[in-house]
Parts: structure tokens; C-alpha cells; sequence
């Protein structure tokens, strides 16, 4: 289930096609993707090795633990959505340019591709823009819509008011272990680019 969107999307680099396939990396199975153009290719291949790195990384799997008694098999995509969040709310940080142009720039190379996107995409990448998703993870009203949307589309097990509980009750130790995590995946990321390159 891909709900890190944020977090793929950075990890690119500045490779819009990149960028496109590291987004919808989750809904191209196995061998799916050769019809694809290269880049594009190399974006779903990102994705899936940054999965790997992030699941294995100690770091996240702290977070992963901490998380447990709250949502038990469902604490690892929780955790990819507060990350999501937490790196919406410190943008800056990592990146040179704004959240919202980061966001805008994403969503105009998304929509002028549009013939190329997966048809699950196709069905809401609309949607998508139109409530600039990329950019309400930095709220937490925002998160929980995307919660919700989660909750409406995918399993009634995901509790939207207990996340953003749990959120704010942890924010501060999750916070810790996001930035001990990110600079780590933005270096292998980049590593991964350059092999590509």
C-alpha cells in the first residue's frame, strides 16, 4: 500500500519522470513495467529499493515498535505516513525549494504524463492535485483526510482521530527518529540516482 507519497516523490532527485515512477512505484507488479520509458522504469526500481532500505533501517523500525500497541500490523504504514508528515512539516530543511512549489512542480510533470499513469492512478490523480495532498501532509487536518481516505477506500481499520492521537503524543520522540532516519535515505537514494545516471 503506497501511502508515503511525499517521502517517494523527494527521494527522486530532480527527474520528473523519476519522480512519476518512484510515485506509483506500488502499483506496477513484479515485471510490469517495461512498456514504460527508462526513466520512468528507474523510478518504480527506486521505489522498490527504498522500501527495502526503509524496512530493514533500525531507525524506522524503532518508530515501527513504538507504534505497535496502537495499530499492530498496520503500525509499519503508520509509520510512513507520519514521516510523510514529518517531512512535510521540516521541507526546509532537506530541500532548496518551498513544500508548495516542490508540490506544484510535482503535480504539473504528473498531469502533463498522464497517458503514461497506471489506470488506478488515472482514477485519482485528480483528485490528488485538486486537494494538493502533497502539501496538506504538513497539517495535521490534512493527514487525517488522508487517513480517512485510507479508512473509506481501503480497510475500516485505520482510525483516523486515534492517529492523530498518537501522533501528538509522540511527536516529539517520532520527530528524533525522523531526522536520525531521512539524512540516511537521502544519501542512498542519491547513490541509487547516480548508479542510473
Amino acid at each position: 500500500m503506497n501511502v508515503n507519497y511525499l517521502a517517494h516523490i523527494f527521494l527522486s532527485g530532480n527527474h520528473p519522470e523519476i519522480q512519476l515512477g518512484n510515485f506509483f512505484g506500488d502499483f506496477v507488479k513484479g515485471n510490469q513495467f517495461h512498456h514504460f520509458p527508462k526513466r520512468v522504469r528507474e523510478g518504480i526500481v527506486l521505489h522498490r529499493k527504498i522500501d527495502e532500505y526503509t524496512d530493514s533501517h533500525p531507525v524506522f523500525r524503532e518508530t515501527v515498535h513504538l507504534l505497535k500497541p496502537d495499530f499492530g500490523r498496520y503500525a509499519g504504514i503508520m509509520a510512513d505516513m507520519y514521516y510523510d508528515h514529518l517531512l512535510a512539516v521540516s521541507f526546509r530543511r532537506y530541500s532548496e525549494v518551498s513544500l508548495r512549489c516542490f508540490a506544484y512542480n510535482f503535480y504539473f510533470h504528473a498531469l502533463l504524463r498522464y497517458p503514461m499513469l497506471p489506470p488506478r492512478i488515472k482514477r485519482f490523480i485528480f483528485h490528488f492535485v485538486s486537494t494538493n495532498r502533497l502539501q496538506q501532509y504538513a497539517t495535521y487536518r490534512g493527514l487525517q483526510t488522508s487517513l480517512e481516505i485510507m479508512r473509506d477506500r481501503k480497510s475500516s481499520a485505520f482510525q483516523p482521530e486515534l492517529a492523530i492521537r498518537v501522533l501528538d503524543s509522540n511527536f516529539n520522540e517520532m520527530n528524533q527518529q525522523f531526522h536520525r532516519f531521512f539524512p540516511d535515505i537521502v544519501h542512498y537514494s542519491a547513490e541509487e540516482l547516480n548508479k542510473f545516471s
